[in-house]
């Protein structure tokens, strides 16, 4: 078997997902309102703040409580703080079958960069 780094796993996840910007993301939930922005941060990040529209549904939950607020036909955006850790989780959620998933590159931090709306 090979071993393999969390580095090795985050770079190998994004080369099969798809990934967004933080103004794509932002644009996509005003133009595509069925669009479903997934916080996966854990609750003491989420405390912080979370983006404006987003659910939150911590990583280690993720693929039991997906289906509660997404369908496998439905746009699906994932972030996390910097968006290694949504590139995993956008992974698992594509080999559960969601066919429009993503993950949003640079995570809440570039959310907040690119003036994103923050609640909480």
């Amino acid at each position: 078997m090979t071993t393999k780094s969390y580095a090795d796993l985050v770079r190998e996840a994004k080369e099969r997902i798809a990934e967004v910007t933080a103004a794509e993301t932002m644009r996509l939930q005003r133009d595509h309102p069925g669009t479903v922005v997934v916080d996966i941060r854990e609750p003491n990040e989420a405390a912080l703040g979370t983006a404006a529209g987003s659910v939150f549904i911590p990583r280690g939950i993720l693929e039991q409580n997906i289906e509660r607020v997404a369908n496998r036909g439905q746009k699906v955006i994932l972030y996390c703080a910097g968006g290694n850790r949504s590139a995993l989780a956008a992974d698992m959620l594509r080999q559960m079958g969601y066919q429009d998933v993503a993950s949003m590159v640079g995570g809440f931090r570039a959310w907040v960069a690119a003036g994103g709306e923050v609640e909480g």
